[in-house]
């Protein structure tokens, strides 16, 4: 609940008709108009031709922020990451769903996503990850229209007040840095075979 100058240490709640005892009652309100855009789609890419999942391997390596690509998926640093090393794989085609992959879409984006927990964990000693891909706007995802999973190493103790009071993540190195390491140990790890252990 937020307070404002109705008086001296007065708290301002916002009337709510006909809750009776309701929702509003029970439940305090975090709001956010910074997502308006989001949910209206303001921004949002409308084909292949403005798609920034599209876009990025045409770039440099170091532009796109890409640490690995493989032959039909390639592995880039979130522009906006949850945490810090947070990767997305992403198939070069621009296709929607994980039902539209090919086989070997499937197995290079498996194979890529498990080099990337290796690799983070080499470089930063993550402790877990969340791995994960949304599929469709209403499931959350941000480009709806290119399908991407996202790695997102986590460590004992990495949540904590900051994006949810201060809308503020801490961060404690540069893209660009962490794109670097990343790329660098991506080299040195040894592929898997198909089957392999890994």
């Amino acid at each position: 609940m937020t307070e404002a100058a109705a008086g001296e240490g007065t708290p301002y709640r916002v009337a709510v008709s006909a809750d009776e005892d309701g929702p509003s009652s029970v439940f305090e309100h975090l709001w956010t108009p910074y997502r308006m855009a989001y949910i209206r789609g303001e921004g949002k890419p409308t084909g292949a031709h403005d798609c920034p999942f599209c876009v990025i391997p045409t770039l440099s390596d170091e532009d796109g922020l890409i640490v690995a690509r493989g032959a039909t998926v390639y592995a880039v640093l979130n522009l906006y990451p949850y945490n810090a090393g947070h990767l997305m794989v992403v198939p070069y085609r621009h296709v929607p769903d994980y039902t539209d992959l090919t086989a070997e879409e499937v197995t290079e984006l498996g194979a890529l996503t498990q080099t990337a927990m290796r690799v983070v964990r080499a470089v930063s000693g993550a402790h877990g990850f969340n791995i994960g891909m949304n599929q469709g706007a209403v499931a959350g995802a941000g480009i709806a229209d290119h399908l991407h999973q996202h790695a997102v190493p986590r460590w004992g103790g990495d949540t904590n007040f900051m994006p949810v009071v201060g809308l503020t993540r801490v961060l404690p190195q540069v893209l660009r840095e962490t794109r670097a390491l990343l790329a660098e140990a991506w080299q040195r790890q040894a592929p898997v075979e198909p089957g392999g252990q890994g």
